[in-house]
């Protein structure tokens, strides 16, 4: 019981970073972690090592997700419902507040055009302060195809403010 424990304590905030980037709500990634962990224990005896276990669980944790998904029949999260009270940036003051959310909102409008992985990557990167080698393990890739993919994806974001798009 003390292992699991300590794998708990050692992993929970990157699966709980690893589903708020998936679900883009706190709530929901809290519960899900939760879930993650319980499903951990109950199939801990199935994990073979091939991977490292913070793979594994966020294996878990996105099939958890994906199977909320088919059960409740989610669309995807409008980034108006996105809890931006989570971000310190945002508690300055109401004009940096209107001023910071007209930003993101740009932002996110132009992450939103980027292809499914260079999202993930971006978010992963952005707001779970994931190294690149921990974004190339989730996703199945290398390192450097997660730095390069982060790159271009900051590339393609900067070419569209410049287009004013």
């Amino acid at each position: 019981m003390q292992e699991i424990e300590q794998i708990y304590k050692k992993y929970y905030t990157v699966v709980y970073k690893y589903l708020f980037c998936l679900t883009h709500n706190s709530d929901i990634a809290e519960e899900l972690t939760q879930e993650t962990f319980y499903k951990m224990i109950k199939k801990i005896d199935t994990f073979k090592g091939n991977s490292k276990l913070s793979v594994w669980l966020c294996e878990i944790a996105k099939n958890l997700w994906y199977d909320e998904l088919r059960k409740k029949k989610y669309q995807t999260v409008s980034y108006d419902e996105i809890e931006v009270s989570d971000s310190t940036a945002y508690k300055q003051n109401v004009e940096n507040n209107y001023i910071n959310k007209e930003e993101f909102d740009e932002t996110t409008k132009r992450i939103e055009t980027l292809d499914n992985l260079s999202k993930r990557v971006l978010y992963l990167r952005l707001n779970s302060d994931m190294s690149f080698k921990e974004i190339g393990d989730i996703l199945g890739k290398t390192e450097t195809w997660a730095r390069v993919t982060f790159y271009r994806a900051k590339q393609k974001i900067k070419e569209d403010c410049s287009d004013g798009k």
